[in-house]
């Protein structure tokens, strides 16, 4: 990370200079910690420039000029959404950063990180990847600015864009640069993005008249203009992510051509061992003296046991980037992990997480590899589970249960989010998780309870979280404890009306949940309802839909979420008489807010996601009445 460290080692230049947003966490949960020992493990010298200064390009000079390449990442978030909030106000705190400090990274990093690294050394090939990279490596619309934006291939000028998880594709491209291949020899490669000039641009188009594996998605100019025509490139994009049938896509944008491979195939069992055993010193680099990093806090002792997400909900970017298709580690890999982090002398015996992005999809996939290989579903578990999914939990149980068992270890907790409806799927599960698993709370994400907004959500009917929540408050009741749900909901989600978050509110009321944080929808880049954000139609159906633009709106769907909070009481009630809904104005049990504000309202207090367990039902005096009135 430093010149005197490479000093130490006698290193008189360096192959590879990663360039990072994020403080440099030695931990596998971090892009550039991972990749840098996988290539390291090859035999390859890494430098790694960590939240460098951006006004100039000395700090790419720290390492001296690259023998291979300079490979840039913005960090494991998106620059953008890591500054701002949906309200677009400047965070507090970045999480990545040392003491949670802000400003140490510009706005849209990939960018400036290009040309300061073209600055120092013209002629070094640059490799941009990431999250930021890859999700807006085609013409996308940004939130922030409030426009069509140019794919980020042409914006930071980058010889390639890797997109999608990068092992596979940054190996092969420096083993072609180290054996004397220029960077446009790499052009080939999956998982990769990358421009062409007037001239070239012009001859691959007259080549590729009449070529079945090349889709044109619509030309920026097009896209940037016609809000159907944007719709239609998102439907091309997201149909062509399974890497076992992808096209090339292309995009010109003016004379210039974009050209994007398909995806990555995923990683073997094999392979996702070997990357995850490698030599982490799970810690901060020395360089930070001690300052705590908030994400390091949170991900310290957990481990990863898979990757990728089949759930394809519309306003999430891990399917992708992760890809649809689950790639998972051994049993023995894990183990083998747990026990390393055991003997740490700082370790207290808590895996504070065992899962991934979605914990209990662990070793699920495609039942039959020659349907898979052709399906072109964007979701394996919407409008229904498919028939072909492998949904046991065996696998997962068998983990967990090893785990809770090794030496050193107090707890295995799973604080990633599972998938509800599978686990509806396998009581077993809930009961463990219950009994072993859930410190107190567990987190789920049913976001939603209109079913309209469910669907173009793509989640289950609010009925699996019911059910869910059944099972598991039985669980944890037979096993003598008294454990609670954090729901996740989002307002103002393209296609939630104010009388969308009315039903929700009601439903909330009904079931007596109060959910302590909510979530404002923030349009990033690539999804599928962040083009449902920007045009008003659905992309799957092409059917316009409602979305909430006006800040008046947004601040009632905001409000209905925490209808018992004095201080939304005024915002409830104007929307709840906009919507004429007055039934739900007054003193009575199913009412959400009285006419006026009562001092003695009870203020929501921070902490669990749940504050009244017995809620409301039609017809049934409530419990705390009773309790009162004896």
């Amino acid at each position: 990370m430093t010149a005197a460290e490479m000093a130490s080692r006698g290193w008189k230049s360096v192959d590879v200079v990663f360039v990072t947003g994020d403080a440099y966490i030695d931990h596998p949960s971090f892009a550039m910690a991972l990749l840098g020992r996988l290539l390291e493990a090859e035999g390859y010298s890494v430098a790694i420039l960590s939240q460098p200064s951006w006004h100039n390009a000395e700090s790419w000079k720290r390492f001296g000029k690259p023998n291979l390449c300079f490979a840039i990442s913005a960090g494991n978030m998106d620059s953008m959404i890591n500054h701002y909030t949906a309200a677009k106000k400047v965070r507090n705190d970045d999480a990545y950063s040392p003491a949670g400090e802000i400003g140490l990274r510009p706005d849209r990093a990939t960018l400036s990180y290009c040309q300061r690294a073209r600055e120092a050394y013209p002629d070094v090939p640059i490799i941009a990847g990431g999250v930021e990279a890859s999700l807006r490596r085609f013409a996308h619309y940004d939130y922030w600015s409030d426009k069509v934006r140019r794919s980020i291939v042409f914006d930071a000028k980058a010889d390639l864009v890797v997109y999608g998880m990068g092992e596979n594709p940054i190996l092969e491209i420096l083993k072609r640069l180290k054996r004397g291949q220029s960077i446009e020899q790499c052009r080939d490669i999956r998982a990769t993005a990358y421009r062409l000039g007037k001239k070239d641009a012009a001859a691959f188009s007259e080549a590729s008249v009449g070529r079945k594996d090349i889709i044109d998605v619509g030309s920026y100019e097009l896209v940037k203009d016609s809000p159907e025509a944007f719709a239609e490139m998102t439907r091309l994009i997201h149909r062509e992510t399974n890497p076992y049938n992808a096209k090339t896509l292309v995009q010109s944008h003016g004379e210039q051509l974009l050209v994007v491979n398909p995806p990555s195939i995923p990683l073997t069992e094999k392979q996702m061992d070997r990357v995850y055993g490698l030599p982490y010193s799970r810690k901060p680099h020395p360089h930070y003296g001690g300052k705590k990093i908030p994400a390091f806090d949170v991900i310290k002792t957990s481990v990863q046991i898979m990757r990728g997400c089949f759930g394809g909900c519309t306003f999430c970017s891990i399917t992708a980037h992760e890809g649809r298709i689950i790639q998972s580690r051994s049993a023995k890999s894990i183990q083998d992990e747990v026990d390393r982090m055991a003997e740490d002398p700082d370790f207290k015996g808590v895996i504070s997480d065992i899962g991934g992005p979605t914990a209990n999809m662990y070793k699920m996939n495609c039942s039959k590899p020659a349907v898979r290989d052709v399906c072109k579903r964007l979701s394996c578990v919407h409008p229904k589970i498919c028939k072909l999914l492998d949904t046991d939990h065996t696998p997962v149980l068998e983990v967990l249960r090893t785990v809770r068992k090794r030496k050193g270890v107090k707890k295995a907790l799973v604080a990633s989010g599972i998938r509800m409806d599978l686990a509806n799927r396998s009581p077993t599960y809930i009961k463990e998780m219950a009994q072993h698993h859930t410190g107190g709370l567990l987190k789920v994400a049913p976001e939603h309870a209109d079913p309209e907004v469910l669907e173009l959500m793509k989640k289950p009917g609010v009925e699996g979280f019911e059910k869910f929540t059944e099972q598991f408050r039985s669980a944890s009741a037979s096993c003598g404890k008294n454990q609670g749900i954090v729901p996740y909901f989002i307002a103002a989600h393209p296609g939630s009306t104010v009388k969308s978050m009315i039903t929700l509110a009601v439903f909330l009321k009904r079931t007596g949940m109060r959910p302590d944080k909510v979530q404002d929808f923030i349009p990033g880049p690539m999804d599928i309802a962040t083009c449902m954000f920007h045009t008003g139609i659905d992309p799957m159906t092409k059917k316009k839909i409602h979305v909430a633009r006006s800040e008046k709106e947004r601040r009632m769907q905001r409000a209905l979420l925490q209808y018992w909070k004095p201080n939304n009481h005024a915002t409830v009630l104007a929307a709840l008489r906009q919507e004429g809904r007055e039934d739900l104005i007054g003193r009575q049990a199913h009412c959400l807010v009285p006419h006026r504000v009562s001092k003695r309202l009870p203020v929501a207090r921070g902490g669990a996601g749940e504050k009244n367990t017995t809620g409301y039902r039609q017809g049934r005096s409530g419990a705390n009445r009773k309790k009162k009135k004896r």
